[in-house]
């Protein structure tokens, strides 16, 4: 690290839209940033860097030039770097990096996208043949739904996980979503309502899977210098940490992500640990995916996640880790597929109080992590530490 200056979170705004089939995504782009920029009180001419990623109407790779075209930006310093669903989480850790090596001061990210509107069968369809691992696991019609289906099987057979357990991460979801007004589904669940729903990969049922949205968010992160002018609360970034997870030819278990590696970088680099996370936001494309990286993180042992969810732990604003109050990707959102940023967004609302107040959390430290691609086989995750600014 260059420097240990401190960098922060200014400005997070979330589209309130769930469906959006009368905009484009380069237009849902330009509402998020604008939102971010008023959100912290900042212009668009005081951004120096830019961050995005899937921009898939228009090809991901080159996605950072034609926005920052689209949005008239000329910054010094521009990041598309894609790790699917973790992307977002990565980018708040390379802007951090980026302004304590002295290449920017304002690092805006964003993301927008239209599956919903576009009616793509996200993590259900067989999509064509792309890479050479295609060509052995796709052939075959496996799907993204399949991969964490067979990985939620295998952590059950290891570990006794029951469908009951899983299906409490979705009741408290469901249990924070009912106040928020822009949630797509905001009706409370129970573990039974969960089990009753139709088997969609054996033995995730339909409710224990990520809603298809629209819509985007942005984040604005800054300097110590740009901060200081600044009249709003800000949110320090204290630790960020990656890791990559994959077949490790042949030697895979299904029970582990690359969690275990992202968060244990991300509390070494703050001076952290679990037990100071007051608040986390955990991507949660599906059930398991949550189960897993909780345990990964180091919230509760290897294998002890089953146990660890019930009671209401997950539930705000009580429980011992209130998890995604906004209701998170299996309610709320989960725009362009891509629910790391979200996760950013709803950190940043615990830490500045700004929250729903019947989920608002008394949270000093909070922790973000996104999961890219398939734990079944290769994936992202990225992990940010977080504090506000009266811890």
């Amino acid at each position: 690290m260059a420097s240990e200056e401190p960098v922060y979170i200014a400005g997070a705004y979330e589209h309130p839209t769930r469906e959006a089939p009368d905009k484009s995504t380069m237009q849902l782009h330009a509402e998020v940033a604008k939102g971010a920029l008023e959100d912290a009180g900042l212009e668009k001419d005081d951004v120096d860097a830019y961050f995005t990623a899937g921009v898939p109407e228009y090809g991901s790779g080159l996605s950072p030039l034609i926005m920052a075209d689209y949005l008239g930006l000329e910054p010094s310093y521009a990041d598309t770097t894609d790790y699917g669903g973790s992307s977002y989480v990565s980018h708040v850790g390379h802007a951090a990096s980026a302004i304590r090596d002295g290449k920017c001061d304002v690092a805006l990210i964003t993301l927008a996208g239209r599956p919903r509107s576009r009616g793509q069968a996200t993590g259900s369809g067989v999509r064509d043949l792309q890479t050479m691992q295609d060509n052995f696991e796709r052939v075959y019609g496996v799907t993204n739904v399949t991969m964490y289906g067979m990985a939620a099987q295998r952590h059950m057979h290891e570990h006794g996980t029951t469908s009951e357990q899983l299906a409490e991460i979705r009741a408290a979801a469901s249990h924070h979503a009912q106040y928020n007004e822009h949630a797509m589904f905001q009706e409370p669940v129970a573990v039974a309502d969960v089990l009753e729903s139709r088997m969609v990969a054996d033995p995730l049922h339909l409710l224990d899977c990520c809603v298809i949205s629209d819509g985007g968010g942005a984040l604005l992160v800054v300097s110590e210098d740009v901060r200081s002018h600044l009249e709003r609360s800000c949110v320090e970034v204290l630790g960020h940490g990656e890791a990559t997870g994959h077949h490790d030819a042949g030697r895979i278990d299904l029970t582990r992500t690359a969690a275990e590696q992202s968060g244990t970088r991300a509390f070494e680099e703050a001076g952290l640990g679990p037990e100071h996370v007051d608040y986390a936001s955990i991507y949660d494309s599906f059930t398991i995916t949550v189960l897993e990286a909780l345990e990964d993180l180091g919230f509760c042992a290897k294998g002890d996640g089953g146990t660890f969810v019930e009671g209401g732990t997950l539930r705000a604003p009580d429980g011992e880790l209130p998890f995604n109050t906004d209701g998170g990707g299996l309610c709320s959102n989960h725009p362009a597929n891509r629910g790391g940023m979200t996760k950013v967004i709803e950190a940043v609302r615990q830490l500045r109080g700004e929250t729903n107040d019947e989920v608002q959390v008394d949270a000093d430290i909070a922790l973000a992590h996104g999961t890219g691609g398939s734990i079944a086989t290769r994936h992202g995750a990225a992990t940010l530490v977080l504090g506000g600014e009266d811890r």
